[in-house]
């Protein structure tokens, strides 16, 4: 099985302006329409059998819809082969009751973008808010390191999670691209062998036109460091190729143990697929 934890949809009513958007921000061509079906045809060209939707809210106004949708989403996944998180912001004042109908919609965890929301990640906000789902039990994947479409400063550096993971204790953070997009050095020095997870999204020289990207040796060097069984395929489609994922992934030097935990065997037991 091959789950894609890391994948995003936008909303059909502005999903042109949204992706020329971001297209033109980021200097990168979007590899589906970034619509729910556009997903679901690339899923079909790689072989993918779930997409995890990760909604990003930047508003407050904004969550309620989010996790709605989210929820709709779930229900329809044996369908459609999506999955979503929910979503949050940090100006949320009644975070422990969102999170708390976060649970209660069956969601099995939260998206933060700390550059999206403007927030760093070990303000004390975001700290309330992953101490609160890991006692729900609620994973939390945040974007971490630097983000391709907008400017300095970084929210998320190993730094501000390293504080956070002292102060919370969690055990339920995910890290999207490998622990922090462009900060691997400091990523493999600081938290490698942590308790979070890290996905693979946007982060290896699969993708044409975007540097500095990780080798298949940097990648099978910081794997082993932190341990294969950390580690969550994600794509951050359509920001990248997901067939292209998936043949990188199949060609790289990885055991067969290796490739399997982290295709779909690690991100099952999150999303609770059987």
């Amino acid at each position: 099985m091959i789950i894609d934890v890391h994948t995003h949809v936008y909303p059909e009513k502005i999903v042109k302006r949204a992706v020329a958007k971001l297209e033109s921000a980021s200097g990168v061509q979007a590899t589906t329409d970034g619509t729910k079906s556009g997903l679901m045809s690339s899923m079909k060209e790689a072989g993918i059998d779930y997409s995890l939707l990760l909604p990003v809210a930047t508003s407050v106004k904004q969550v309620d819809k989010i996790n709605a949708e989210a929820a709709e989403t779930n229900a329809e996944s044996s369908e459609t082969g999506l999955l979503s998180f929910g979503g949050i912001h940090p100006d949320t004042e009644n975070y422990k009751e969102v999170l708390e109908q976060v649970k209660a919609y069956g969601l099995k965890g939260i998206k933060l973008h700390p550059d999206y929301q403007n927030t760093f990640f070990d303000d004390i906000r975001y700290k309330r808010i992953v101490a609160k789902a890991t006692e729900l039990g609620l994973y939390i994947m945040v974007h971490a390191g630097e983000d391709i479409g907008m400017p300095e400063p970084v929210h998320c550096c190993p730094e501000h999670v390293l504080s956070v993971l002292e102060e919370t204790e969690t055990d339920k953070l995910i890290l999207a691209h490998m622990g922090g997009w462009k900060r691997w050095d400091k990523v493999e020095e600081l938290l490698a062998g942590q308790k979070v997870y890290f996905d693979t999204a946007f982060s290896v020289d699969c993708m044409t036109g975007v540097k500095d990207m990780l080798t298949e040796e940097q990648f099978i060097r910081l794997v082993r460091k932190h341990g294969a069984d950390k580690i969550l395929f994600g794509t951050d489609s359509p920001w990248s190729s997901q067939k292209d994922y998936v043949d990188w992934m199949n060609r790289i030097a990885l055991t067969g143990e290796e490739r399997k935990q982290i295709f779909g065997e690690n991100a099952k037991k999150i999303v609770e697929l059987s």
